[in-house]
């Protein structure tokens, strides 16, 4: 009896042992099971019937970098059509884009876990855009969701020129998904704008309440001036550089497809709030470290699922098509300058703001890149224009008086051509012979102008950058160049 009573007092232990942990295992059931995921989309339809009237069309897009909330429909229509049109990738520089519902990036998609995507496309790269020349020939193009686990050959088809392609599917993963046209040659069609971000929320909404959303994507833009010196607007047209394209050499490197353009209309915060950026890397080609000035980041979730946390960050390093969701807190009034750490992109455009003012003053944001507000047209003085503001507003400003070196406003008026492409050429060997080089490094506090290596392209771009300063009205490159 007592050997009996002995076996039972061993046996109830584990016995309550194991009933706790099979209910500990029903209760952490796996949120990846994908044997519990909606694998089985229906096929996609193409048809001739194409759409008309708005390009973009649904309730979960939002079109500006301000994210709208989720809308609560389980089935989320959506409508994005392809446009072939010109936008401004930076100031003066007008380029012969192709599109996800006429913009670039596309419009954001936002949905959550488990809803369904029911999605269609009529390729209208045919249309001439009202008001605006059509400059690219009507093409093939397709759609490719990141977000989709689907068969790529039936999905993700071409469609001519006035056809329209239905498909739909569901959901399985949260995360922030780069979409993109993946028709050959798909470098090509990304650098041309047809990119754009699908936000996916976790089934239970995310851990943390913030007082903000924004997205921000980062990309890449070849441009050279069109060889056949179309205009637009009296402005130049640009159009893709494919050789640049296929070395890597991107003419701008942009967040949310214009040169500063969240400079110029900075993202609104007030002092104390929690602002969630979503952030997506779209390439084609490079690498971004982003990185916000005057903060840190609380919580990073790599590729915009909670689950891949990490806390306490300064950058966040993503490879073409990989995002994040960063989330941090606006300590003081002021301006928060978000920026690609690899400055050579954040040179090319890479940089926006995060204000609790509406228009910062470009003195106070100190060493980064910042934009001129006038324009030339010629496509020469553009690039000289946009070389000049990365490279010299720190030392140099245009009208506004002396800074660590010159102010630059009337330099052409004040030397040669010759003499200038000698400076910027060689300075050091300049401040061994010429005595208006000797001159300025007296007056620079014997700080000397460093050698930039410029080649004799970008010389001559900056000389006629520099011309086009000096040809305009008295007092009228005042705000423009006026540096920080």
């Amino acid at each position: 009896m007592n050997r009996k009573l002995a076996t039972c007092a061993l046996l109830l232990p584990m016995l309550l042992l194991a009933g706790c942990d099979s209910g500990s295992k029903t209760s952490k059931a796996d949120p990846y099971d994908t044997s519990k995921m909606d694998l089985n989309p229906p096929p996609a339809k193409i048809s001739t019937e194409r759409h008309t009237g708005p390009f973009a069309v649904g309730n979960a897009l939002s079109m500006t970098a301000e994210l709208k909330p989720l809308d609560p429909s389980p089935v989320k229509e959506i409508h994005l059509d392809t446009t072939h049109k010109i936008i401004e990738i930076a100031p003066g520089v007008k380029f012969s884009a192709w599109t996800f519902g006429d913009q670039v990036p596309a419009p954001t998609i936002r949905a959550r876990v488990g809803d369904k995507i029911r999605f269609s496309m009529t390729n209208r790269s045919d249309e001439p855009v009202p008001g605006i020349q059509l400059t690219a020939a009507p093409m093939m193009h397709s759609m490719d969701f990141h977000a989709a686990m689907v068969s790529p050959q039936d999905k993700y088809r071409s469609v001519a020129p006035g056809q329209t392609i239905t498909f739909e599917f569901t959901l399985n993963y949260p995360g922030m998904f780069m979409f993109h046209c993946g028709t050959p040659m798909i470098l090509e069609h990304i650098a041309s704008g047809m990119y754009g971000a699908l936000i996916v929320e976790p089934r239970e909404g995310y851990p943390t309440k913030v007082d903000r959303e924004y997205v921000v994507i980062q990309s890449e833009f070849y441009a050279k001036p069109d060889p056949a010196n179309r205009k637009i607007d009296g402005a130049p047209l640009y159009v893709l550089d494919t050789d640049r394209l296929k070395n890597a050499q991107p003419t701008h490197t942009v967040f949310n497809g214009e040169h500063n353009g969240m400079v110029r209309k900075p993202l609104p915060a007030k002092a104390h709030e929690r602002v969630r950026l979503f952030v997506l890397n779209v390439g084609p080609s490079k690498t971004s470290s982003f990185h916000v000035v005057g903060t840190i980041f609380d919580r990073v979730w790599l590729e915009g699922n909670p689950d891949n946390q990490m806390r306490g960050m300064q950058t966040v390093l993503l490879g073409s098509s990989n995002s994040a969701i960063v989330e941090f807190v606006i300590p003081e009034d002021g301006s928060y300058i978000m920026v690609d750490h690899h400055f050579a992109n954040a040179s090319q455009g890479a940089i926006g703001l995060v204000s609790t003012t509406a228009k910062p003053a470009e003195k106070d944001l100190e060493h980064h890149n910042m934009p001129a507000t006038a324009t030339p047209s010629d496509p020469e003085a553009v690039k000289g224009k946009l070389a000049f503001e990365s490279k010299c507003l720190a030392c140099h400003s245009v009208g506004q008086g002396r800074k660590l070196g010159p102010d630059l406003a009337g330099v052409s008026k004040r030397r040669t051509d010759q003499w200038l492409t000698r400076w910027l050429k060689a300075p050091e060997e300049m401040l061994k012979t010429d005595a208006d080089a000797k001159a300025m490094l007296k007056e620079a506090n014997n700080v000397p102008m460093p050698n930039q290596n410029l080649s004799e392209s970008e010389i001559k771009e900056y000389i006629k950058y520099f011309h086009w300063i000096d040809a305009q009205p008295a007092g009228s490159m005042t705000a423009a160049g006026s540096g920080h």
